[in-house]
């Protein structure tokens, strides 16, 4: 009768487990998902700031640029052109920023960023099954983590 008890409670800890497994499986997923759904809003919202910013910088630098340029040229002084150098180049930064490559290539730099996140949250996962779980758990993890980041790419 015992045995028989026993056998059962073990047949339901397993399903337990495997339950267990598989929605921590489907959460690491919408957690991921949801992060990069979170990112890609960020950097939209950086370029529309920075699309709005370059029309009231690009008013300022213009203005700037013409009024060193007219003093320069009406004073016979070529030093009152040097502030214009680093303007340009704070200029060319937003342009870039708005409406250049410069947020693509920020994102092809941070490529290491969902590893990390996604070793974090691997780590948590191990933590929360005793150790003979663990394998199983963290086999799974990394069939995962291959699909999601080396797969999609």
């Amino acid at each position: 009768m015992g045995f028989l008890m026993s056998k059962s409670m073990d047949e339901n800890m397993k399903k337990q487990q495997e339950f267990m497994l598989h929605n921590s499986r489907l959460q690491l997923e919408r957690q991921i998902i949801m992060q990069n759904q979170m990112r890609e809003r960020q950097m939209a919202m950086q370029i529309a700031w920075s699309r709005e910013f370059l029309k009231y910088y690009g008013a300022f630098f213009s203005l700037a640029t013409l009024g060193l340029t007219v003093g320069a040229i009406k004073r016979q002084k070529p030093g009152l052109f040097v502030p214009v150098v680093p303007l340009s180049f704070i200029m060319a930064y937003q342009m870039d920023m708005a409406y250049g490559t410069l947020v693509s290539r920020m994102k092809g730099a941070s490529h290491t960023s969902p590893l990390l996140y996604y070793l974090y949250l691997m780590c948590w996962m191990l933590m929360l099954w005793d150790n003979q779980y663990c394998a199983k758990v963290y086999f799974l993890n990394v069939n995962l983590f291959i699909y999601l980041f080396i797969l999609r790419s």
